[in-house]
């Protein structure tokens, strides 16, 4: 089945953009949508994911979480906020590719664009989709692997072929890829706390930072003796992009952190390894939770919360064991996954959302506070 963008390419993209030509986004289930290159000139391909965000698209863009993925923005108008590069989550673009339906500009400047970061990122990016019937499409099927064409590049069959063959995102290490490469401090002043980088967003380092806690963000690759050190007063475990089930390192590491008893804080992967250092499993959820509008209850306060969210993977609450000393401790309203456990003796809480909620909402960041308390 095949889609043709209804708009002619001015239609679909600001001609302070430009495009560099039709291209396709073809899927695994033959699925095949018509649009415009605005990106890097380059075909690229990951799976499929749908962010409903009106807003946030360049913290989307540069949130590590989002490696291996191609993403669908639902919002019919992409980029009319611009972009300022002190707001990036990461040094650089992660996600495969970008897919909306019409690409503007909000500024004359086009290093302040959004389309000006993908192309210099090498990141495709193709408007003029109809990204809702595309959303629709995704969930009554699933998550589906999914390739942007280079421009001019409009073989619909050779297209789908390219989806079928993209690697699983359950078999793949990003991990290893957007995780820092050597050990670094934030800030000169206030108790150290260990941050593991598994992905993590900027905002996360800024949210602490606000807090008055000296950051060091230390490699997935670092051990016991470093995440422990004497100076430590706290750990967090970042979030970050795939499936835990391949985090044995992490996920032993984290039950040598909760042996510890120093707080510990963990946010969506972190959290994930958590739960699976304590006994619980995890599973792919059918089309993941992407967005800013997630409504989270408090099992033990009964408060409501609206988050932001992006994963995959959901933990398993009937598995974790009883005498683990875990409780699940939020719960998403939606669908009633798991959204975060606590410890009924140590100070260690984890939650699946984003609580640093860059751009927001900031309902949740009171998680920093319990855990900034708990540091001292």
């Amino acid at each position: 089945m095949s889609w043709r963008s209804s708009l002619p390419a001015d239609g679909a993209v600001d001609p302070r953009i430009g495009s560099a030509g039709p291209c396709l986004l073809a899927l695994e289930d033959g699925a095949v949508f018509h649009g415009h290159a605005v990106g890097a000139p380059v075909a690229s391909g990951g799976d499929l994911v749908v962010n409903t965000g009106q807003t946030g698209y360049q913290e989307v863009c540069t949130d590590p979480s989002y490696a291996g993925q191609l993403v669908v923005m639902t919002y019919p108008l992409i980029g009319t906020h611009g972009r300022l590069a002190t707001d990036d989550q990461s040094r650089r673009p992660w996600l495969r590719g970008l897919i909306v339906s019409g690409a503007t500009a909000a500024v004359a400047d086009d290093t302040d664009q959004l389309s000006h970061l993908l192309r210099t990122s090498g990141v495709p990016h193709i408007a003029g989709v109809d990204t809702r019937v595309l959303a629709r499409r995704l969930r009554g099927t699933g998550s589906q692997r999914a390739v942007i064409t280079a421009p001019n590049d409009l073989d619909a069959e050779h297209a789908v072929a390219s989806a079928r063959r993209q690697a699983h995102w359950e078999d793949q290490d990003f991990v290893a890829q957007v995780s820092a490469a050597a050990p670094h401090e934030v800030g000169e002043t206030g108790p150290v706390v260990a941050v593991v980088d598994y992905g993590l967003k900027e905002g996360i380092v800024r949210a602490l930072r606000r807090r008055g806690l000296r950051v060091r963000v230390l490699p997935h690759t670092m051990g016991r003796d470093a995440v422990l050190a004497s100076d430590v007063r706290g750990v967090v475990l970042s979030p970050g992009p795939g499936d835990p089930a391949r985090l044995q390192g992490p996920v032993a590491l984290a039950r040598e952190v909760i042996d510890d008893g120093r707080p510990l804080l963990g946010v969506c992967l972190g959290h994930q390894i958590v739960a699976r250092a304590a006994g619980a499993g995890t599973r792919r959820l059918r089309f993941g939770h992407h967005g800013a509008n997630h409504p989270v209850r408090d099992l033990e306060t009964g408060a409501v919360q609206v988050t932001a969210q992006n994963h995959e993977v959901e933990v398993i609450g009937e598995s974790l064991p009883s005498m683990s000393g875990f409780f699940v401790s939020q719960r998403n309203l939606n669908d009633g996954s798991v959204e975060g456990l606590r410890h009924l003796e140590r100070p260690i809480e984890t939650v699946q959302y984003h609580p640093e909620g860059s751009p927001g909402p900031l309902d949740a960041s009171v998680v920093f506070d319990r855990f900034a308390a708990r540091v001292g």
